[in-house]
């Protein structure tokens, strides 16, 4: 079964803590969301309460796939640019699927939703989002339509002795 999108769902503690499960969840099966396993949905609450406090401010908006009992099962947040010279491109963050659901389809089936989503905000000619590299994602991205657009080698410390790159990828709705 598919799953459903919803742009900018009502933030209701269920919902809430869902996310922190399913961000928890990924970033424990090894996801590259932000946090190096093992992270327990309190450590990863700062985060998404920084990303409510966007979305109150209309800086951030939410777009959640959720699953056939209606659990989120896939949520990216896109961020809007505050510089006067950049409002034409949105930043996608903490783009990410349930472990319980990859090889499904679900991750290329959000990241459709999300270019429909951006196509759908006044002026964004563009997506850029950034990915850790040293996991292959950089070409999942690339199948998505995502071109990359720089790299930073070594950027990402995820262990003293574990650095990967910073990868930029674009986008481009025009």
């Amino acid at each position: 079964m598919a799953l459903t999108f919803q742009l900018d769902p009502p933030l209701t503690p269920d919902l809430r803590d869902g996310i922190l499960g399913l961000w928890a969840d990924v970033s424990n099966a090894g996801g590259a969301v932000g946090f190096v396993a093992p992270v327990a949905p309190e450590a990863i609450r700062p985060e998404l309460v920084k990303h409510m406090v966007g979305m109150a401010e209309g800086r951030q908006r939410l777009l959640v796939g959720f699953d056939a009992a209606g659990a989120p099962a896939a949520t990216a947040f896109f961020s809007f640019n505050t510089h006067r010279l950049m409002t034409h491109w949105v930043w996608l963050y903490t783009v990410m699927v349930h472990p319980a659901h990859q090889g499904k389809g679900y991750g290329r089936d959000l990241m459709k939703a999300a270019e429909e989503a951006a196509r759908g905000f006044d002026g964004i000619d563009a997506v850029r989002l950034t990915c850790r590299g040293g996991l292959g994602l950089e070409h999942f991205y690339a199948a998505c339509g995502y071109k990359e657009v720089g790299r930073v080698p070594g950027a990402i410390r995820v262990a003293p002795d574990d650095h990967r790159d910073d990868i930029t990828m674009l986008l481009s709705l025009t």
